[in-house]
């Protein structure tokens, strides 16, 4: 797997990721009364953009946020967080297909 494929693959990883949240959020904003709470589920697909909201946006701004800033802050770090987790995982793969590679050809030898 080339360098600009990964690059691709994880940056539209983020996209959808970060699609997803919205929706999730989209969803959970709109069917507050019905779920009478957040919606089933939320905290997981969202799980992304709050690990950014609580640890690296809220210690640079206090909770009082407007509505658009923070949910802008919510989105772009659940593209972040899920772009570098697709290029983890690629790098990871790449690097133990590299590994298998070597070995299947020392054995072949």
């Amino acid at each position: 797997m080339n360098v600009s494929k990964s690059v691709n693959i994880s940056i539209y990883s983020g996209l959808i990721g970060m699609v997803i949240g919205l929706i999730a959020f989209i969803l959970s904003w709109n069917f507050w009364e019905f779920f009478a709470g957040p919606l089933p589920g939320y905290q997981v697909f969202l799980f992304p953009g709050n690990l950014t909201l609580i640890y690296f946006w809220h210690p640079i701004f206090t909770e009082e946020v407007n509505f658009w800033p923070k949910l802008f802050m919510l989105l772009f770090g659940q593209f972040i967080v899920v772009t570098s987790c697709a290029v983890l995982i690629a790098s990871i793969k790449k690097l133990v297909g590299k590994k298998l590679y070597i070995k299947q050809i020392n054995q072949n030898k």
